[in-house]
């Protein structure tokens, strides 16, 4: 590549740069609308996507300063828009999630950054859209270093609620890998569909949730939160796939449950495993929950041990 060929590429990249940022208006004072400059709503949709997370996890994913990142946290807990509390895995640190009020302040920007992405998308063809989301993909791939995947796969990491044919895909992977690990057969799988069935037919939206963990768009784990009672919800169904095991996945999924139970007005989260699941009991003593019972059976096909455990929120 000659010099004016590199020239004329940094050009094109900085033609590109800003066109996009004058697209999603973050010149402006104030994004969407809101009395919150981009950086700041950018640290409210962290907070609530996650539901509940160290400030330090927060710097991480978003790559921010940690000046500037305890100065707005401590703003928006002047402001009522944020309560912590102490991590149960280490006293040292304290977990972020939005308050009610917090919800309340961060749901128009949610909402009119939904729309404004919708309107963007709707004037082009499905074919326009479907080219925009590759080339926005290519990109993100490129820049995010392919090469450094090992070093940098947490931070690509994504929580989302579940689209058409995810439930489906709960049920053949738990089904999958439980008959590769233990061996187990196929009523084990059936309680998985019935598990999963229960959930979806009587699914109550402000109090009940569903996270599909990806790795760079491939569906990597899951877990819901259910209600078993106004007081009482329930973990069900936590998966990390092996090779993303690791990460810290679990334990994510794991805090995302526990800050949606708080938020939902939750006295305790509950939750069935059993001892051979090691990794899974693990993350659930580290995160405080506390073993009440324990009961042998052959339900599967092999002798295993189920067990009972309760967090009080």
């Amino acid at each position: 590549m000659t010099n004016g060929d590199r020239d004329r590429r940094i050009s094109a990249l900085r033609r590109f740069n800003r066109f996009y940022t004058r697209q999603l208006g973050v010149l402006r004072k104030t994004y969407l609308d809101s009395p919150y400059a981009l950086g700041e709503a950018r640290l409210l949709y962290e907070i609530a996507e996650r539901g509940s997370a160290t400030a330090s996890e927060i710097g991480r994913a978003l790559d921010l300063d940690a000046g500037y990142l305890s100065r707005t946290l401590h703003r928006f807990e002047r402001r009522g828009l944020i309560r912590r509390t102490v991590s149960a895995r280490d006293a040292r640190q304290s977990h972020v999630a939005l308050s009610a009020l917090g919800r309340t302040a961060f749901a128009p920007i949610e909402r009119r950054s939904q729309r404004d992405a919708g309107a963007t998308l709707d004037k082009l063809t499905p074919a326009q859209q479907a080219k925009l989301i590759a080339a926005m993909h290519t990109i993100e791939t490129l820049l995010g270093g392919e090469a450094t995947a090992a070093l940098s796969s947490a931070r690509r990491i994504v929580l989302r609620r579940p689209q058409p044919g995810d439930f489906g895909w709960i049920v053949k992977t738990h089904a999958e890998l439980y008959a590769r690990e233990y061996r187990w057969t196929a009523p084990f799988e059936g309680v998985c569909a019935q598990i999963v069935a229960n959930f979806v037919n009587k699914h109550d939206p402000k109090r009940e949730r569903c996270w599909i963990a990806e790795i760079d768009g491939e569906k990597v784990g899951s877990v819901m939160l259910a209600k078993d009672s106004r007081k009482v919800a329930r973990i069900r169904l936590l998966l990390v796939d092996p090779g993303a095991r690791g990460l810290g996945l679990g334990a994510r999924l794991t805090d995302a449950c526990i800050g949606f139970a708080r938020r939902a007005g939750y006295r305790k989260v509950v939750l069935w495993t059993h001892r051979e699941l090691t990794a899974a009991r693990h993350i659930y003593a580290k995160a405080g929950f506390k073993l009440l019972r324990s009961e042998a059976h052959n339900s599967w096909g092999r002798p295993a041990v189920s067990e009972h455990w309760e967090l009080k929120l």
